[in-house]
This record gives structure tokens, sequence and C-alpha cells, in this order.
């Protein structure tokens, strides 16, 4: 509740300072999937500690390292507010002055994230695909054993019906509110050139509404509407529409991601290819945060589960031998009794 909470009041920070695309980023991860990752993390979390069963020194050592390396490269920044520094000097009065004449895009701020700094974003999107990746292999889910396939669906069925009677008004009001979301962002993505907004805000505002959906209507019922893979594929696909842009500059005889050569006008090829690299932010931002979601969901159902084929006292052959010797004694107790 705290980190919501500071989330949404450094949201109102951002808009009185006049960043209202940080603050559609900030309200929608800082107030919102942060928080609900952080409560299905703990959920997952165990009461003991499990045993260690490596030694972290060397770990400690790289970290210990690469710390010390960034500490030293920061030597060389300028003070903190300094007049000196180069972005008060020839940067920031540069993208002020002229990148309406240069990109055409009235938001600074989508001009100097997707055609000035457009490489460093490109960074920033592989970072957020690599962690999706990276969800993806930690808390990816075995698959289960057939034979407990009915009870599943019973179960599920059940925990559905349960769940519809619960939070019936949710599910009535989010019915209004899921495509009024969708809507906005979509709105968000491609007015982003004329007003605050872009391929990260877009992407995380229309991955809280397929959350939101997995909440009230549950996540089987979200995974049957959205596919995970389908999901993870346009994941990548938003990642390889970003460098294909880059590419296709560099066929065009410009530089990697100089939108000026897409076309006749060089206005015209700003406006181009920075549609085309805030689509791909979009979808990729949207993927990563919907998966991220349904894994830790899922980790969770598949822990709560009683017939979960990973719990150790299901599978184990001790477990299986005391359920052996226990039918065995039930079965001579009944036999004597008949006998008695």
């Amino acid at each position: 509740m705290l980190t919501g909470i500071y989330g949404l009041l450094s949201a109102s920070f951002f808009v009185v300072l006049d960043a209202v695309d940080v603050a559609f980023t900030e309200a929608s991860v800082g107030a919102g999937i942060s928080g609900l990752l952080m409560l299905a993390a703990i959920t997952m979390t165990g009461r003991t500690e499990a045993p260690k069963r490596h030694k972290p020194l060397l770990a400690l050592l790289v970290v210990m390292i690469t710390g010390g390396m960034l500490i030293y490269g920061t030597m060389d920044m300028p003070y903190f507010g300094s007049f000196d520094a180069p972005i008060h000097q020839h940067v920031a009065p540069r993208y002020i002055n002229d990148s309406m004449q240069e990109v055409g895009v009235p938001n600074i701020v989508t001009s100097v994230l997707a055609s000035y700094r457009a490489f460093d974003t490109l960074g920033e999107v592989a970072v957020i695909f690599t962690a999706g990746i990276g969800v993806l292999s930690l808390l990816s889910l075995p698959p289960r054993r057939k034979s407990y396939q009915i009870d599943e669906n019973s179960l599920a069925e059940s925990s559905k019906e349960q769940m519809y009677e619960e939070h019936i008004v949710l599910r009535i009001v989010s019915k209004a509110l899921i495509p009024i979301i969708l809507l906005f962002a979509f709105y968000v993505q491609f007015h982003g050139d004329f007003g605050p907004g872009g391929g990260f805000q877009a992407g995380v505002i229309f991955a809280a509404a397929i959350i939101l959906y997995a909440m009230l209507y549950g996540l089987e019922t979200a995974r049957h509407i959205f596919s995970q893979s389908l999901i993870q594929l346009i994941a990548a696909t938003g990642l390889l529409l970003y460098a294909s842009v880059g590419v296709l500059s560099l066929f065009n005889g410009g530089n990697f991601l100089d939108y000026n050569v897409l076309a006749e006008d060089p206005i015209g090829g700003q406006h181009l290819g920075i549609l085309l690299i805030e689509l791909g932010v979009g979808c990729t931002v949207a993927s990563v945060m919907i998966v991220i979601f349904f894994n830790f969901a899922g980790r969770r159902e598949a822990q709560q589960h009683p017939n979960n084929q990973n719990s150790p006292e299901l599978n184990s052959p001790e477990q299986k031998s005391h359920e052996l010797k226990s039918t065995e004694s039930n079965g001579i107790k009944h036999n004597n009794g008949e006998g008695a």
C-alpha cells in the first residue's frame, strides 16, 4: 500500500512539473502493476529460508568490481545542477529550439526519445525484452500430469463460479471500463507525437487493462483469450520492428535510425520512423508486462494447487509407500472387523 501511494504521489509531482509523459508511466507502473507483482511475489515466498546450496563469494566479488567501476565512471560527470554541464549549454537548447524544424513533432519528449536518442531507446526496449525472457526462464511452469486434468478442470470451474459470485459488481463495472482503458491506450500510442504519450506509456496502460481482466475473470480465462505464445511473439516482433527501422535507414543510404531517408520529405520520414518505432515499443512493453504477470500469477496458482506434480509430498517414494501401507492396514482392519 505504501509503495502504491508513493507511486501515485510521484505521478502527481511529475504532473506539477509538466512531465505528463513520465506521470503516465509512474501512475501505471509505480502505483499499479508494481504493487501487484510485489503481492504476487510475497504469496510465492515461504515462511522459512531454503538452505544455501552455493557460496555467493564469486557473485559478491563481481558485484563489488562492477559497482566500483560504475562509481569511478561518475567521477567525470558534472555536478548536479551545474551551469557548466553540457545539457545546459548546447543539448537542451538544441532540442527546444530546433526539434520542431528538424523532427516536426510538437511533443519535444517524443522527438528526444524517438529521434535524437533513438539508439538509446532501442537499448531500453532490449532491456525490457531481456527482463521478460529472464522471468520466463525463472518462472516458466513445467507441464502437469494428464492424470490430474479432470480434477484441475473441476477445481478451476468451482473456483471460477465462486469468484464470479463474490466479484459480480466488479465484473460488471470492468466490462464498461476495460474497453475505455484499451481505447485510451491506443490514443496514447498514436497521439504521442502531438501530446503526452508514446509507446512506453501506451504499452503499460494496455497491459494494465489485460491484467485487470485476468484478476476479475480468472487467469485461465485470460490465457484462453490472450494466448501467451502469441504475446511472446508480439514482444519479440516489437523489438524486431524497432531494429528493422534502423536497418531500413541503412539500406536507404542514411545512418542507423536516421528517419530522414525513409521518405522524400525529411519531416515525413521522421513522422514515419517515429510511428513505427513507437509501435514496436508499445508492443514489446505491453507484451512483457502481461507475460510477467501471467508467470507470477501462474506460479502462485501452481504452488497452491493440491495436485501439483512438483509437490514433493505427492511424488516422493516415501509418500507413495506410506499411502500404500496405510491402504493395506485399513484393508486388514476392515477384514478383521468382518471376521469378528
